[in-house]
């Protein structure tokens, strides 16, 4: 049996037909977490990340792969038991209860509705930069448009796309390399020599700065889990998706931390940088080191990939989302529609509809729409470790405590800490969007629209139907 079909057949052992195109390999589902991540991620907020924790840039992201690492553990062992689109939604819902699942869904959909405006605001504002005295919902809407349109244009045209700016990414990551090396080698910039210490400078380690530094890694490294959304259009065997999401998260930690110690290298040792030159630190080492023309080269690349590239695989995920939990009758019955091109057509033109309100009414609110992403991303990974643990410890009896004992108890308890010490104004947004989603969960049960989630994981065999309801409510 080929891995499309036995796919295919697993995914109607959950009950559902094999609606969306199963195309993407797993190199794919890789490439699509590495750009859902950027790999010069670290350029757009060197200087902040470079003030917080005292020059030791590397060590933040150290710090924030073995945290999310077990989030990444995690994901990879429920996307093995449900191979579904639903991400967090699918999980929490079979793993524990469907109504915990609408929540998980709930909060991650505010993680995934605010990413792409998110990305559409600083890119704008970016491209007023380079164009002054253009608007800035100009800008933003052009992106929306042409991501629009790639993602209607289907899951081909998104895989393209992903390889062409992976490719133009990696390329400039061994550009800024070079560039890095001959001028620590070449002693054109003051200060800058080889050294470990952005790594660790025990004289400058304090708790606070711990603290902070799992803050901001943490939040860095959100978007591997976009791949669990696509696993519904996956060929591959043996848990392609989650597989994926552990190797590029490794993979994207590697690549940040490479390029950010040869940033602080370049930065010389200096204390900070200064409030103006703070949000273009990166870009204004790179001028420094191989002059204006490169330092311009760099920072178009940046907004395009944030633009275009990373807010493309954003609005995928979102749309993947909202398709699954139309279907389980969670979400208006009409996002659940699939175009001829085998896409959620009605959830890619709301997805659309909304980033373009959201944009309008965020346009230089970068703060808020960060500290709101932030509250939904966390609280749905927090679910999801509850879920692991509950699914296979307590109604599996597991024995397999390392991977469904210790990791979930771990990851929850890094989330969770995070969480708790996130800005308030997070917290208060966040609370809001789930009353707001616990009102829609009421309408839902005086409605009677409780999905009927199969938590099997076997394939039928032939003769063998889909369990009762009864028997697969979670």
């Amino acid at each position: 049996m080929s891995a499309t079909s036995e796919n295919e057949r697993t995914l109607e052992s959950f009950g559902y037909k094999q609606e969306l195109k199963r195309s993407v390999s797993t190199v794919d589902l890789l490439i699509y977490g590495l750009i859902f991540m950027v790999p010069i991620a670290p350029w757009a907020i060197f200087g902040t990340v470079y003030n917080s924790a005292a020059g030791m840039v590397p060590l933040v992201y150290i710090i924030g792969l073995v945290a999310m690492i077990f989030t990444a553990l995690a994901y990879a062992q429920m996307a093995k038991s449900f191979p579904l689109a639903g991400s967090v939604f699918s999980y929490v819902g079979r793993g524990i209860h469907w109504s915990l699942g609408f929540f998980a869904g709930w909060a991650i959909l505010l993680d995934y509705l605010l990413v792409p405006t998110l990305l559409y605001v600083f890119a704008a504002s970016s491209m007023v930069g380079i164009f002054p005295g253009s608007p800035a919902w100009l800008w933003a809407l052009i992106f929306v448009a042409i991501n629009a349109v790639i993602n209607l244009l289907g899951i081909s045209s998104i895989k393209l796309a992903n390889r062409i700016f992976l490719v133009i990414e990696l390329i400039f990551v061994l550009i800024f390399l070079v560039i890095a090396v001959l001028a620590i080698n070449g002693g054109t910039l003051p200060g800058a020599h080889w050294g470990t210490e952005p790594f660790l400078t025990p004289s400058k380690v304090t708790g606070p700065l711990i603290a902070g530094a799992l803050s901001i890694a943490v939040l860095s490294f959100l978007g591997f889990d976009g791949i669990s959304t696509l696993a519904e259009e996956s060929t591959g065997r043996h848990n392609a998706a989650g597989r994926a999401m552990v190797l590029a998260l490794l993979i994207v930690a590697a690549l940040f931390i490479v390029q950010t110690w040869l940033a602080s290298l370049m930065a010389g040792g200096r204390t900070a940088f200064s409030a103006a030159d703070t949000n273009n630190a990166f870009f204004l080492l790179v001028k420094a080191a191989a002059g204006t023309g490169w330092q311009n080269a760099f920072f178009v690349v940046n907004v395009l990939a944030v633009g275009i590239a990373n807010a493309m695989a954003a609005q995928a995920a979102t749309s993947r989302l909202l398709y699954s939990m139309a279907r389980d009758r969670q979400l208006p019955h009409f996002l659940a529609r699939i175009s001829h091109r085998q896409v959620p057509l009605y959830a890619i033109l709301v997805v659309t509809a909304l980033t373009v309100v959201l944009v309008l009414f965020f346009v230089g609110q970068l703060p808020l729409i960060t500290s709101l992403v932030n509250f939904g991303a966390l609280f749905g990974f927090c679910l999801l470790h509850v879920a692991v643990f509950w699914h296979y410890i307590v109604r599996q009896r597991s024995k397999n405590w390392l991977l469904h004992g210790v990791v979930p108890v771990l990851g929850f308890l890094i989330i969770g800490y995070v969480l708790i010490n996130a800005d308030p104004l997070a917290k208060i947004g966040g609370l809001v969007w789930l009353v707001i989603g616990a009102i829609i969960f009421a309408i839902n049960i005086a409605r009677g629209r409780k999905p009927e989630l199969s938590i099997r994981e076997d394939v039928p065999t032939a003769g063998e139907g889909r369990p009762s309801a009864k028997e697969g409510q979670a």
